[in-house]
């Protein structure tokens, strides 16, 4: 297609984009995509070729795309106030509006919002809470966080460290010394093929007793986890594990800070992952479902346990040091309001569960039985399909082969976007909310056409 304009050279001559091989896209080797509109579960680009989404952006456009109730909140706040801080008890209707409306939707032990920008810096929020906390409480020695290997919380430096996958660690000098990482609860990759779920679990409640035990409780802040793992391949955990695990950390008084970037305001069926697997959490961590990325906005729920302390803090050493320029932005909260409430009016929560219930079941139909298909997991609107060499040894492709980044790229030719997991050959699903059972089929259909494309 001819165009009378620069925006492809443009492109790969002056915008950095994360996540990507920087060489090869700037020699043009690496493929270029401009987005130019978006449509309950579709997005076109500039060229006209028009795709389904089956991944929300980065699993965040949950509401779908297009929606003129949140484009039109936004427009009449910047249009009557576009910024004001936050800080020394500012704020506006927006922001103190959407504080109430998470908090009537969080578990009932919630207490307060801390509104950021994206999920990196609500885990930075919730890491210097955490220890401005302990040193309230007079154990300064208390200050290591707990992950999971292929956990997701941010790219940031501490963020990035609690990130437990090797990409956002290699060449970059992380993990950081505070942060120890432990099993994650992958069960499809457990070390024994004859273990039960409930021997895994066992497993994983062990890694952690003797992580402890080799750091030191008195040492050891907190525990942060996804309540499904997101980025690391979209694994629900297995049955009993959040109890198993809860237990470990009551008994050596450690923290929990239940990451909800991606599940919380719906994707798994309930308002919240919390809700789903009986979490109580002193810290949740929201996101990208906060404003289904109509505008950015973050925030750190916290504990009614935990503000206690923060104002015992406070009242000890004045006003706590800590805060964004943007933090509480009006316009993401005004997003955040008209979202809340469009997830409401349209039944988006119910309809996450039941038509990702169908989806996930149409998925394991089609494609469960594949020679080469060693997993079909999911909850609520996330599936992952894993691939494996040999499915009765449970033997991988060799990652040189690229049977994840094939299939994904075979599925796009067919108008339909999945995502290439990290550290495995996954193909991961994180629909909109708004997705039809019809929709669904088309999916399912065309990733098992991809399937047979590359794999036979």
């Amino acid at each position: 297609m001819l165009r009378n304009d620069q925006l492809d050279q443009w492109d790969r001559e002056t915008f950095f984009h994360p996540s990507t091989h920087l060489a090869e896209f700037a020699r043009g080797n690496a493929p270029q995509r401009v987005i130019a509109t978006g449509k309950d579960c579709h997005i076109t680009d500039r060229d006209g070729v028009k795709l389904l989404d089956a991944f929300a952006g980065l699993y965040c456009v949950n509401v779908g795309y297009g929606r003129p109730e949140i484009a039109e909140a936004i427009a009449e706040q910047a249009k009557e106030l576009a910024y004001y801080h936050a800080y020394v008890g500012h704020g506006t209707e927006a922001s103190i509006t959407l504080a109430k409306m998470v908090l009537d939707r969080a578990p009932d032990h919630m207490s307060k919002v801390y509104f950021g920008l994206s999920g990196s810096d609500a885990n930075e929020t919730n890491v210097k809470l955490i220890w401005y906390y302990n040193n309230i409480l007079g154990r300064p020695e208390k200050k290591k966080i707990i992950s999971r290997w292929r956990g997701y919380h941010g790219s940031g430096l501490m963020t990035g460290s609690l990130t437990g996958l090797e990409l956002f660690h290699k060449k970059f000098d992380l993990p950081l010394a505070q942060v120890v990482h432990t099993e994650a609860p992958y069960y499809f990759r457990r070390p024994e093929l004859s273990m039960s779920e409930a021997d895994f679990v066992q497993h994983c409640v062990d890694a952690l007793e003797a992580l402890i035990e080799r750091e030191g409780a008195d040492t050891i802040a907190a525990f942060i986890g996804e309540p499904v793992l997101g980025t690391g391949g979209i694994v629900p955990p297995p049955a009993g594990y959040w109890p198993a695990i809860q237990a470990v950390l009551e008994k050596h008084d450690i923290l929990l800070v239940a990451d909800e970037v991606v599940t919380g305001f719906g994707r798994l069926g309930s308002m919240f992952g919390s809700e789903h697997y009986g979490l109580k959490a002193d810290l949740i961590t929201i996101a990208k479902g906060l404003t289904s990325a109509y505008a950015p906005l973050s925030g750190s729920i916290v504990s009614e346990k935990m503000w206690k302390v923060l104002e015992q803090g406070t009242d000890e050493n004045g006003p706590i040091g800590h805060g964004w320029t943007y933090s509480a932005h009006p316009i993401g909260a005004a997003a955040g309001v008209a979202n809340l409430e469009l997830i409401d009016k349209l039944n988006l929560v119910q309809n996450a569960g039941e038509t990702g219930a169908y989806f996930n079941a149409a998925m394991q139909e089609a494609l469960g039985g594949h020679i080469h298909v060693g997993d079909v997991r999911g909850e609520g609107m996330l599936c992952a399909v894993e691939f494996v060499r040999d499915r009765d040894g449970r033997a991988f492709f060799d990652a040189s082969e690229k049977v994840g980044p094939r299939i994904a790229a075979a599925l796009l030719s067919r108008g339909i976007i999945a995502r290439a997991m990290p550290q495995g050959d996954i193909l991961g699903f994180a629909p909109p909310f708004c997705l039809t059972r019809e929709e669904a089929g088309e999916i399912v259909d065309k990733t098992a056409q991809s399937v047979a494309e590359v794999l036979g």
